[in-house]
């Protein structure tokens, strides 16, 4: 069983006066190739407090999808993890979510057995 995983930012709020970007809304979504209609989403909002004159500041139309992304994967850190950890826990519970689904999904039939 085949599935897609998506990561996106879905907005993002800024200063205009600063360029700096103050919340990310973000989204993970998982989605069976086979059966398109089970899937999962993890997503959340990140609040940031940006500081223009920081070294790593980056302005808004210096702004990369994978930068801000790296943002999120990052703020889902728990305990020791990497980020990279992080982002693969939020997917393999998501991708057991599906797995789940389509389970849940391909153990049912319906119908009657004299309309055939």
């Amino acid at each position: 069983m085949a599935q897609t995983t998506t990561w996106k930012v879905n907005d993002m709020v800024r200063d205009d006066s600063t360029g700096g970007v103050k919340t990310v809304y973000w989204e993970c979504r998982v989605t069976d190739d086979e059966h398109t209609e089970c899937s999962a989403v993890e997503g959340g909002k990140l609040r940031l407090t940006p500081d223009a004159s920081a070294s790593d500041f980056v302005a808004y139309d210096d702004l990369t999808e994978t930068t801000v992304l790296g943002w999120v994967y990052n703020s889902l850190i728990e305990g020791d993890e990497t980020a990279a950890e992080a982002k693969a826990r939020i997917e393999t519970d998501r991708q057991g979510k599906v797995t789940a689904q389509v389970a849940r999904k391909t153990a049912e039939a319906s119908g009657m057995p004299w309309a055939a």
